[in-house]
């Protein structure tokens, strides 16, 4: 088994064991509580990436990868026609679609695919497609293969939506750096750990290597905590 290999699975159980406090992360709540003014920051941002989403106007077919518990599935579900919401963990899922649910928006909107994306493909093609917290979770040796597929899913002059943190300052569940210089130790209540892939892009940095493999984006920071993009294949601007 590869390290790239062993990285992926030790990260697929990660995000399964994390499931029930992956909220928890997202809200600044429990032992991810900085404090009021952290999470008065926290939740301005997220309210900026949600504009940033909703201007970028997904209305058409879109496909989800990794959709975790489903915070940008709800917001995603309100205007599409059809979103197909794909994650390895059944954990995840499953809280993805209670969240969905709750909201009223059901199964005639929302699709569910629990795969590894490595081991995957699209059924179909997609007006749009979206990740949130995703890339920088691909190991660099599966950069290209990752966009080959995005490519394969998207129909002629689809686009892409994605959100990520912008660096290593608050905005991840990190608990120390990994023995790789893309890889960090987390660790879940109960002090179980793992280490997984996490790889943190400056913007520029991540448009020229987009580019050069033929994408074209426009990529964006927020004060502090996220990183977003938004493009699609350059030759189809």
């Amino acid at each position: 088994m590869s390290d790239a290999t062993r990285l992926l699975e030790e990260q697929k159980a990660y995000y399964a064991a994390r499931a029930p406090e992956y909220d928890d992360w997202w809200l600044r709540t429990g032992r991810h509580d900085r404090g009021p003014e952290f999470r008065s920051r926290w939740i301005a941002e997220t309210n900026e990436v949600r504009a940033a989403l909703a201007a970028f106007g997904a209305y058409g077919r879109i496909l989800e990868i990794a959709c975790g518990t489903g915070w940008w599935t709800q917001q995603l579900a309100e205007g599409a026609k059809e979103v197909t919401a794909v994650d390895a963990s059944s954990e995840m899922i499953e809280r993805c679609r209670t969240r969905v649910e709750t909201a009223g928006l059901g199964a005639e909107r929302v699709r569910y695919v629990q795969a590894d994306l490595w081991d995957w493909t699209p059924e179909r093609r997609y007006d749009e497609v979206f990740f949130g917290f995703w890339l920088s979770h691909v190991p660099e040796e599966r950069f290209d293969a990752f966009w080959a597929l995005i490519d394969t899913a998207l129909v002629p002059g689809g686009r892409v939506f994605f959100v990520d943190s912008a660096s290593d300052q608050g905005s991840s569940g990190a608990s120390g750096a990994g023995e790789a210089a893309e890889t960090e130790q987390r660790e879940i209540s109960g002090g179980r750990r793992f280490e997984i892939v996490k790889r943190y892009y400056e913007p520029r940095q991540l448009r020229e290597r987009l580019a050069a493999i033929g994408w074209d984006f426009e990529v964006r920071t927020t004060a502090e905590f996220f990183l977003h993009a938004q493009g699609r294949r350059a030759a189809e601007r």
